[in-house]
């Protein structure tokens, strides 16, 4: 074959990689891929059938003109999803955001990992009052999706100013803050998808009730839109127990004894452990997140453990109000969780553009211990969103 020719071949093969962008989520040129197999295919053709060069260029070309194309919509390059966004001192994306309240200004801790103009997506913390930590398990999923993901401790929490006022710690005012949180991040509808669990999620509903014009897409992980029938689904777990440990709950409960070691080891063994993760060992990011849990706020709040709710949370209730939500929502159940699967997906059904992802394998923290069903029915629903699909269920 003219030697000349073969090099202009080799010539052309390479322009088109360095033409590539490859997506973060996505890197498919490699051996053993269709897409090599193909390329392959083509460069070898051109070899061998040297007088119709220019036909083959051209359908390489096509290829993977089309081939980029239907990615663009959901892709990133890795040097753009990683690149700094500002020329200061680096800090791994961390970030004080200061936030105005009714008794003073304080901040709260907020990181960001990657940059993607497109999606956006804030993650809030259960409790009220645990940390962004146990939600870390998220970084082993989004970024690799090419999607920005922002961690956020609320105020109170561990890496938050912790400020001692009681009356800052109400539903309301926590919702102000999400808002403040998102215009200093510069979020908005076009690119800014809400995620919360437990608390996060209860939070994230009421967020959508007042500022739903500024969000593409709300996720609400394992929270009912009623602390009253969350109380029912509560008791119809308890029933479900050996009568002797009941009873020997009660014994504590009735006393206020919450605090006790005896009554926390029975909590923990024979209600977290088969209701909020299911995991034999729990992943060290949850057990820092229990670690620096701000008891005084949670208590205040929704009462002294999730087995026994209480607190200023205790009539809380929008299920009435599931219909105002009209942006993309998908509500996500499990079922061992302390939130009643069958609810969460009566919920998808009151919103305007509501899905159902069910985890048959989760219980509250699905994030940790069903993974494989959770992550890809939200990824799924990102790109849906993204690519401006129908995302209903079935009404």
């Amino acid at each position: 074959m003219n030697s000349d020719v073969l090099r202009l071949c080799h010539s052309l093969v390479l322009h088109i990689i360095d033409q590539l962008r490859f997506p973060v989520h996505s890197i498919s040129l490699t051996v053993g891929s269709n897409k090599f197999l193909v390329f392959i295919a083509v460069f070898l053709l051109l070899q061998l059938c040297f007088m119709r060069t220019y036909l083959f260029i051209i359908i390489c070309l096509a290829f993977f003109s089309c081939t980029e194309n239907k990615n663009t919509s959901n892709s990133i390059s890795v040097a753009d999803y990683f690149a700094p966004q500002d020329s200061g001192v680096q800090t791994a994306g961390v970030k004080m955001i200061p936030i105005t309240t009714p008794v003073g200004t304080f901040k709260v801790w907020t990181k960001t990992i990657g940059n993607n103009p497109r999606i956006k997506v804030l993650l809030l913390h259960g409790g009220p009052a645990f940390t962004h930590e146990y939600m870390e398990c998220f970084e082993s999923f989004f970024p690799q999706q090419g999607f920005e993901m922002i961690e956020y401790d609320q105020l109170g929490s561990y890496y938050s100013d912790q400020p001692t006022d009681s009356s800052l710690w109400t539903t309301d005012r926590f919702v102000d803050e999400v808002e403040q949180v998102r215009k200093e991040l510069g979020l908005n509808k076009d690119n800014f998808y809400l995620l919360g669990n437990s608390w996060g999620g209860l939070l994230a509903m009421e967020y959508a009730l007042k500022y739903q014009q500024n969000l593409k897409g709300l996720i609400v992980c394992n929270m009912m839109a009623s602390i009253p029938e969350y109380e029912k689904y509560n008791l119809k777990l308890r029933d479900q127990m050996r009568k002797s440990l009941v009873d020997s709950l009660m014994a504590y409960e009735n006393k206020g004894a919450y605090e006790d070691s005896t009554y926390q080891t029975l909590v923990y063994n024979e209600f977290y452990k088969q209701h909020l993760c299911r995991l034999a060992d729990w992943p060290d990011p949850l057990n820092r997140a229990f670690k620096h849990l701000n008891q005084t706020i949670y208590v205040m709040m929704q009462g002294p453990s999730e087995f026994k709710t209480g607190g200023r949370l205790l009539n809380w209730d929008i299920s009435k109000r599931l219909p105002e939500i009209t942006v993309p929502t998908l509500m996500v159940g499990a079922k061992y969780d302390t939130m009643d699967p069958d609810y969460m997906n009566w919920m998808s059904k009151q919103v305007k553009q509501g899905r159902y992802l069910y985890c048959p394998e989760g219980s509250h923290l699905a994030m940790w211990d069903d993974q494989k069903h959770f992550y890809p029915g939200i990824i799924n629903f990102i790109h849906d969103v993204d690519a401006g699909n129908n995302i209903s269920s079935s009404k």
